[in-house]
């Protein structure tokens, strides 16, 4: 599955692009027909705890998967979107 990650407003570093890839890229595993992957990675108030954001993508034949969750760090924010797709998967999967 082709991934394609956004880094808004800073470069994000080879560790967390692959950390995003291998994870992303797990998806497949519970359902065929994910064409691609668009993840995006935010910095809601730097200031602040709890303001990373990472939204997730997932082009599918008909509707798109979407998360989008924030927590205090990237990988965390990754974990909990792709906890929140894999049911989405699922119900895809049953269609």
């Amino acid at each position: 599955m082709d991934v394609k990650i956004n880094a808004v407003n800073f470069k994000a570093d080879e560790k967390l692009v692959d950390f995003v890839n291998d994870k992303v890229s797990k998806l497949e595993r519970h359902a065929t027909g994910l064409l691609g992957a668009e993840v995006t990675l935010n910095v809601d108030k730097p200031e602040s705890a709890n303001n990373k954001i990472a939204d997730i993508r997932i082009a599918v034949r008909g509707n798109d998967l979407y998360a989008s969750k924030q927590a205090d760090t990237f990988e965390e924010a990754i974990m909990l979107s792709i906890d929140a797709l894999k049911s989405q998967v699922s119900k895809f999967k049953d269609k």
